[in-house]
């Protein structure tokens, strides 16, 4: 019989997971040839590593040819560099133009502010007199279709 005071301890279930395994990574063939040779340094601090020593895998011949990077990829490229260049350009050439334009503008209104006033001037002068025929107008008396002045 069970102590009054003891309790029974509740019971956990532990359910096993199924363990997941990552595909298996494609085998690669070896070449059948001799096994590779084990080579060892010694680091300053005295230790030792050890590990398979690599030989240089030869390169075929149309490969070693072939340019690290296309032609066709370096001219578009080029061309890219070049394109920013020439709107850098053109943005300087169109803000000539514009300038060029409003000088231009300024210069013709000035032109026909100034011979405005002076075809004024010529009009409006009282001392401007040049030769003429000058004309005084008096009061006339018509009688009889004879005039008398």
């Amino acid at each position: 019989m069970p102590h009054p005071d003891h309790h029974p301890a509740a019971i956990e279930v532990h359910h096993p997971q199924p363990l997941v395994h990552p595909p298996a990574a494609p085998l690669v063939p070896v070449q059948a040839g001799p096994p590779p040779t084990v080579q060892s340094i010694v680091l300053p601090d005295g230790r030792t590593v050890t590990g398979y020593s690599l030989t240089a895998t030869p390169v075929p011949a149309h490969a070693a040819a072939r340019p690290a990077v296309s032609r066709t990829a370096v001219n578009i490229a080029l061309g890219g560099i070049g394109f920013g260049a020439v709107c850098g350009g053109l943005f300087l050439l169109t803000t000539f133009i514009a300038a060029l334009t409003a000088f231009i503008t300024q210069l013709i209104v000035l032109a026909a502010v100034i011979f405005g006033g002076w075809i004024a001037v010529q009009l409006f002068s009282a001392s401007g007199h040049r030769g003429g025929i000058t004309v005084n107008i008096r009061k006339a008396v018509i009688k009889r279709n004879h005039f008398r002045g």
